[in-house]
């Protein structure tokens, strides 16, 4: 795949995707070995919730309230099946499901050859509801953002394929994953740039300090993160991987350093274009200026920007945390222990590796824009 008359743009966003493609072909199916399947999750409306016993539960101070639950199948093979389940709730509300008639929702069914034989209660179906706060982003997108918002849209469709149909898959078959993530950011970085700003000395610039600052947050974060002896078990997620089936020798590091490099490149990205695009205009407005003039104007445009989206990250960090910390404001825990947690020092290096990346974005991506308009201005104009 070439992109025609672009020279140099051409072969690095060419072989950038060249990359991308190969690794789709090559590796992103997942060989997880057949396995017969012993079960399913359906959805279903909630005909009758009927309570039918209150008890004290084994734990002092707890009770045990269990219902009825009358519910329909409305997907899936056994579509309008009609099943009877018991619903057990033990006052915990991190566990208890508060079910109602008319609600929807999941069932987990047993099958043993092609019979539903036992089913539960999973949780709600809450699927429909995120349908609708899609439907309303892409919405939001295109109406105010026109032409630009339809080629949002498309980007963010190639960056959720890159990251569902060839990042995990190959992550999952134990490929190196810090690897795999700058690979993958370099590709969604030429892809997404190429849509929205089309192909030219902006995009080359912009691509060229985002990559940079996107790997240097990585390297920063592999620094600190093995210094500080990060262990990458600081989620639930990264534990549960030691029992899945695929059996895959995991690098939980290098899974946690290549989480910090994707988290990271959405800001990174916006930084770069806005730091190219704003010099493109300058470079317009006065053709005549030289090279350390546009990039005393990239700077200055950047300085702006890297101060907000800085806090875009650690803010984006902190509100998640916030639960956890209010539980050691609780407890009054002292900070020297808050801070030598692993759960807490991956956050920070997580959140200050990231905000690093988008600062150096901005020398990168001012240096890149500034030597190519001046090599672009200074070459002749091709004959026609």
């Amino acid at each position: 795949m070439m992109f025609p008359g672009r020279g140099p743009v051409s072969l690095v966003l060419s072989t950038v995707l060249a990359v991308v493609a190969w690794l789709a072909l090559t590796g992103g199916a997942v060989q997880a070995g057949e396995q017969e399947k012993v079960g399913d999750v359906f959805r279903a409306r909630v005909l009758t919730a009927d309570q039918i016993k209150t008890e004290e539960a084994m734990a002092p101070g707890f009770t045990l309230e269990r219902q009825l639950l009358t519910v329909k199948v409305t997907s899936g093979p056994f579509k309008d099946q009609i099943l009877v389940l018991d619903d057990a709730r033990t006052g915990n509300p991190v566990y208890d499901l508060h079910i109602e008639p008319g609600d929807t929702v999941l069932v987990w069914a047993e099958i043993a050859d092609g019979r539903l034989v036992n089913a539960y209660l999973a949780d709600y179906a809450r699927d429909h509801y995120l349908v609708y706060i899609v439907v309303g982003f892409i919405l939001a997108l295109v109406v105010i953002g026109g032409l630009k918002g339809v080629k949002t849209v498309v980007t963010l469709g190639i960056t959720g394929l890159a990251i569902v149909g060839i990042l995990l898959p190959l992550m999952l078959q134990g490929y190196n994953p810090i690897v795999l993530a700058v690979l993958i950011s370099a590709g969604v970085v030429a892809v997404t740039f190429a849509v929205i700003g089309g192909v030219g000395v902006k995009t080359l610039a912009a691509s060229v300090g985002t990559i940079g600052g996107v790997i240097a947050a990585g390297v920063i974060a592999f620094l600190v993160g093995a210094g500080a002896q990060l262990t990458g078990f600081s989620s639930e997620g990264a534990a549960f991987l030691l029992y899945i089936p695929q059996d895959t020798d995991f690098d939980f590091r290098g899974l946690l350093f290549a989480g910090i490099i994707i988290g990271a490149l959405g800001a990174v990205m916006d930084v770069g274009m806005s730091v190219a695009s704003a010099m493109e205009e300058v470079k317009k407005a006065n053709p005549t200026l030289g090279p350390l003039q546009l990039f005393r104007a990239g700077m200055n445009v950047g300085r702006d920007i890297m101060g907000t989206m800085a806090n875009t990250l650690i803010l984006a960090y902190t509100g998640a945390a916030i639960p956890l910390l209010l539980v050691f404001m609780a407890y009054d825990t002292p900070f020297l222990k808050i801070i030598n947690l692993d759960l807490i020092a991956t956050e920070v290096v997580r959140a200050l590796a990231g905000s690093i990346g988008l600062i150096l974005c901005v020398p990168l991506t001012a240096l890149a824009a500034a030597w190519l308009f001046s090599a672009v201005s200074k070459s002749p104009a091709p004959p026609y």
